[in-house]
């Protein structure tokens, strides 16, 4: 089974899928993830799928488990570079990906999770006396 990379560019992590994928290597995929997530800080996570021609329904499952993984730990996910008959394939098989957010290529997903990291800034209210009122995210 080939090990699907992950790269690490400022807080962001890069899965380019560039084999076929297997159901052993999407969970490998999930695994290996998590674990960079985790170790790394990570706040987001771009999936490029550009490679990918056909998916089922496991496969389809599992990005929308791998957002939700990625979620738990403080990171949004993109995918990116889906084909169309991807797209129809999911749409066929009744799939939806629950928190995945999906962009045409790898510069508007780097884009979508700027805007996204933006809105995450803690930002601290203060009163006249700059006295801390509520903070939130």
């Amino acid at each position: 089974m080939e090990r699907v990379p992950i790269l690490k560019i400022g807080d962001v992590l890069l899965v380019s899928i560039q084999v076929d994928l297997e159901d052993q290597s999407v969970v490998a995929l999930q695994e290996d993830l998590a674990e960079r997530i985790s170790s790394t800080g990570a706040h987001g996570v771009v999936i490029d799928i550009s490679a990918v021609e056909i998916v089922d329904s496991f496969i389809g499952r599992m990005f929308a488990t791998i957002a939700s993984i990625s979620r738990l730990f403080d990171a949004d996910t993109v995918v990116v570079g889906m084909r169309p008959a991807v797209a129809i394939t999911l749409v066929e098989l009744g799939l939806t990906l629950g928190e995945v957010r999906t962009a045409l290529d790898l510069e508007k997903g780097l884009a979508v999770l700027r805007r996204l990291g933006a809105d995450r800034e803690v930002r601290i209210e203060v009163d006249e006396d700059d006295e801390p009122v509520q903070a939130f995210s």
